[in-house]
């Protein structure tokens, strides 16, 4: 008891670790920030997010929009005047809330932005520890439903993948072909399906509630599947996030015709 009240607590940053511990928060730091000013910078442009065939990923499903993809027609009536408008804002909210509650993320910016703690054994800003059964961190519970839609938004992109091998012809037909930006649409469903499908919360879902998995041949697999994918969630999680952008980027520069979109096929 005595060498407990002996102890002082550290202040910011303070640490014995003789290595360079900030590293890895500072990458998190700018590569996370990066990516949250790219994808609201996009979301806000309302144009030059589809090309042929290719629909961005921050803009999908286009559910009001002036492309082709769009499912019910251009902008909707009871939109405001006076609000912004552009196809993402109806959407993109599901794949940002669901990246934002992520497990994996949760740790990765409460160290990198807001310090909590910067990492193990360094000393971090706060004084007290409320934890995440108090307002507002709470919240972050939802996670579970906004998988829920994320497994849906897996499906409308491979659809997207899907229509992204199919070219535009003579007499308003179409015929099968593979371009660059066919694979960039297809790889871009498999690093979101890796990350989605190897979700914390899926994996409670499909097995975590057994107590015997034996019991349950199928869901065992399922559990084993989800668990595979699962040893790789921050793998995942970055892969996802960098292609996600870099797959925006790519339709938006073919449609201004900055890049070309190669035909392989």
């Amino acid at each position: 008891m005595a060498y407990a009240h002996s102890l002082k607590r550290r202040a910011f940053g303070e640490t014995m670790r003789r290595d360079a511990w900030w590293v890895q928060p500072l990458l998190v730091l700018f590569g996370l920030g990066a990516f949250v000013v790219y994808s609201t910078w996009a979301a806000f442009q309302g144009e030059h997010y589809a090309s042929g065939p290719y629909l961005s990923p921050f803009y999908s499903p286009e559910l009001f929009g002036d492309s082709p993809h769009a499912w019910f027609g251009p902008k909707p009536g009871f939109w405001p005047g006076w609000l912004p408008w552009s196809p993402a804002f109806l959407i993109l909210w599901a794949p940002a809330g669901f990246r934002f509650t992520c497990y994996y993320y949760r740790g990765a910016y409460y160290k990198a932005f807001w310090g909590d703690p910067p990492t193990c054994t360094v000393g971090e800003p706060r004084k007290s520890y409320r934890g995440e059964n108090s307002f507002p961190l709470i919240l972050q519970n939802v996670h579970r439903y906004f998988l829920y839609l994320a497994l849906l938004f897996i499906v409308v992109l491979a659809w997207d993948a899907w229509k992204g091998f199919w070219f535009a012809g003579a007499g308003g037909t179409t015929s099968f072909g593979i371009g660059v930006g066919s694979l960039v649409l297809t790889l871009n469903v498999v690093f979101l399906g890796g990350y989605t499908f190897g979700c914390h919360s899926l994996r409670h879902l499909v097995g975590g509630r057994l107590d015997i998995l034996s019991r349950s041949p199928r869901r065992a697999v399922a559990y084993a599947c989800v668990g595979c994918l699962n040893r790789r969630h921050m793998v995942w999680a970055w892969m996802s996030l960098v292609w996600v952008g870099f797959t925006d980027a790519y339709v938006r520069m073919c449609s201004m015709g900055v890049w070309t979109d190669w035909r392989i096929l």
